[in-house]
């Protein structure tokens, strides 16, 4: 179908969907740049990474602004099946199909891989820990309370190279998601304990677009019911596909700067929404990467961050904690 049906099919198709999970648990926030919608019938909404065009217009034509009745930052969401955040993320590297071979003119396997090994236990990612599930839906502080999300060293768990065979053309989010499943059997996590702090980066290759990219997104993360329990994953297309759009020389940080911008916003998101959306949200639907996506200057500004694997550009993550529990992008944390 195509990525942006009529309202009308998103509609119904919502419906559907929300009806597949826990009560209260699922919002859509259809037409929204980095909200959650729905892009195939009959399947679990994606949480999309906004280009960086529709991310502008989406901030000109209805800021996320504070006022005296409305709370502008995250809140907890309830769960899906009891689980909202990864309390010891393990995330895993797919590289599918044989479109890889001899075909990564920018290297993203190499820079997605070392900054994937480094990540773990960054001041970047910190943020993500004041997030917390177990606790009352609407939540905004956890101050202790619940368990809240990990940001262990060593969160890269496992690299795949799924090259036997070509991916689909124009591949499909059920297709994206049967290949996530495929890679948690490879892993070995087959039971839903196994895979309730994991989560699949299913990355293809250079030329090998998946169905909407990159007209509508950067990339965006999911999850979909199997023999294995809920199985969280991120379609990342080949970043440098998209140029500008994507990051591409965003904010001075060079050609290849999309490439972690964007793995790390679905990482960090994957982390504290787990499996869409029941995890820490604004009313809006913006999850802890949209809230701070292609901003280029001022507060939390995109930059480069050091890693002990070398240096990365990234962007800001959103805090509730910021400025005294006002909220905010930030660089690091605490």
């Amino acid at each position: 179908m195509d990525f942006l049906a009529p309202r009308f099919v998103l509609l119904v198709a919502a419906s559907i969907v929300i009806g597949m999970y826990s009560a209260g648990c699922v919002q859509t926030h259809s037409g929204l740049a980095g909200g959650s919608q729905v892009i195939e019938p009959g399947q679990p909404p994606v949480a999309i990474h906004p280009t960086v065009e529709n991310a502008r217009q989406a901030r000109e034509a209805r800021p996320d602004v504070q006022s005296a009745t409305t709370w502008k930052g995250l809140y907890y969401h309830g769960g899906v099946n009891g689980i909202c955040v990864e309390t010891s993320p393990r995330l895993y590297l797919v590289l599918w199909g044989s479109q890889w071979k001899g075909n990564d003119p920018s290297g993203e396997e190499a820079r997605l891989d070392a900054f994937y090994r480094g990540v773990g236990g960054s001041p970047w990612l910190n943020s993500v820990r004041q997030y917390c599930q177990g606790v009352a839906s609407g939540t905004r502080f956890c101050k202790g309370a619940g368990t809240p999300a990990g940001n262990p060293p060593g969160i890269l768990a496992g690299v795949w190279y799924d090259n036997a065979s070509p991916t689909p053309s124009g591949a499909t989010q059920s297709q994206l998601a049967a290949e996530a499943v495929r890679a948690a059997h490879h892993f070995g996590n087959t039971t839903a304990a196994r895979n309730a702090n994991a989560q699949y980066v299913i990355a293809t290759a250079h030329g090998d677009h998946p169905s909407g990219y990159p007209k509508n997104y950067c990339a965006w993360h999911s999850s979909t019911s199997s023999s294995v329990g809920r199985v969280a994953y991120t379609n990342l297309p080949y970043i440098t596909d998209a140029g500008a759009s994507c990051g591409a020389n965003f904010n001075g940080l060079g050609p290849k700067a999309g490439i972690t911008m964007v793995g790390g916003h679905e990482m960090a998101e994957s982390i504290t929404d787990q499996f869409p959306n029941g995890g820490w949200l604004s009313s809006s639907g913006a999850e802890n990467g949209d809230k701070c996506a292609w901003i280029v200057s001022g507060q939390g500004a995109s930059a480069d961050t050091s890693l002990s694997t070398g240096t990365f550009a990234v962007q800001s993550l959103w805090s509730n904690a910021f400025n005294r529990d006002a909220g905010g992008c930030v660089m690091k944390y605490p």
